[in-house]
């Protein structure tokens, strides 16, 4: 079984109502009459991935470029950017006090790149569930192969982050390969 250092955020529902997994007001479910479905399962699922809260670390060293993905980002309901850092050494030592779900990392910064800062935190004891978007000026295929190689689950281009980022954050927070490169979108699981 995955274990997630993911909160869940309780949603409040008015008395003698019921959620589409069968729980009330106070979160407690009766005891079914008949064995649960496998589509009810599944939709319970979903319900409860929807209710877990993704937590991001932005990594650019350009102030401005990590403000307008903060802004995409916290737009979307159950997503918390935890911290930000302006190149790879800060994001590793931002990596084990913040214990994000998704570091959201540039690729072309000072002091550390973000392909050493990739496997450095690969290196690390693993944090459970944690993973690596690149998010990058690059738009080459060459360069998505290093970021995947060097441990990444998603690589999206700058130009195309209003477009991609949200889909590609889902995608990685969920353990599966998004790859967008400037020619269009590509993901895989």
């Amino acid at each position: 079984m995955l274990t997630s250092r993911r909160s869940t955020k309780g949603v409040a529902l008015p008395p003698g109502t019921r959620n589409s997994c069968g729980r009330n007001e106070a979160g407690m479910k009766p005891e079914p009459a008949v064995k649960p479905s496998e589509g009810f399962l599944r939709d319970c699922l979903i319900e409860a991935q929807n209710l877990m809260a993704v937590r991001i670390l932005l990594v650019d060293d350009h102030p401005i470029v990590r403000q307008g993905l903060r802004t995409l980002l916290e737009g979307r309901p159950g997503w918390e950017v935890v911290g930000e850092a302006s190149d790879g050494s800060e994001a590793l030592d931002k990596v084990e006090s913040l214990q994000p779900d998704v570091v959201v990392l540039d690729i072309t910064m000072p002091r550390m790149n973000g392909l050493q800062a990739c496997r450095l935190i690969q290196q690390k004891p693993k944090v459970p569930g944690l993973e690596v978007l690149f998010v990058t000026q690059h738009d080459s295929p060459q360069m998505m192969r290093e970021a995947l190689d060097a441990g990444a689950r998603g690589y999206v281009v700058k130009s195309n982050a209003a477009r991609d980022l949200l889909d590609a954050v889902e995608a990685v927070s969920q353990h599966r390969v998004f790859t967008a490169l400037a020619r269009g979108p590509n993901a895989s699981s």
